[in-house]
């Protein structure tokens, strides 16, 4: 069975943008930088859709080169269980008393003024329905 597919033209905008500034691997930090004001610039306007396919296009290259090029530092397990904490919307308090750890504790380990033990790290995975090895660095 042959299937036809039929690509629709791609408006002049976006060879106009590809002429201005080639759609190519980004090769270092100044092509990075160059590559993230155009797209800045950009997302201030109102795009067509040659445009925005070529944004869409360089949106990848750059997150492509950041992904091979920029490391994300682990969260610390602080960070970890104030995102779980705030995604489950109790209170200090209420969340201690659901987890069985005390509200000064559990403010401690919040600020990252103490460090989890294997029972907190355990009890809180529980709560939260999570492993808990989200709380160790990777």
């Amino acid at each position: 069975m042959i299937v036809n597919h039929r690509r629709a033209a791609m408006p002049d905008s976006y060879f106009d943008l590809v002429k201005k500034f080639p759609l190519t691997h980004i090769r270092d930090r100044r092509h990075l930088d160059q590559s993230i004001g155009l797209v800045d610039e950009l997302l201030q306007q109102n795009l067509d859709r040659g445009s925005q396919e070529y944004l869409d296009a360089l949106s990848d290259l750059v997150a492509s080169f950041e992904d091979e090029h920029t490391p994300i530092p682990d969260a610390s397990e602080s960070d970890v269980l104030r995102e779980l904490w705030r995604s489950s919307g109790h209170t200090q308090i209420k969340l201690a008393k659901l987890v069985g750890i005390s509200q000064s504790t559990l403010s401690s380990l919040l600020s990252g003024d103490r460090e989890m033990t294997k029972g907190h790290m355990v009890a809180l995975g529980r709560f939260f329905n999570v492993s808990p090895a989200v709380f160790l660095p990777s």
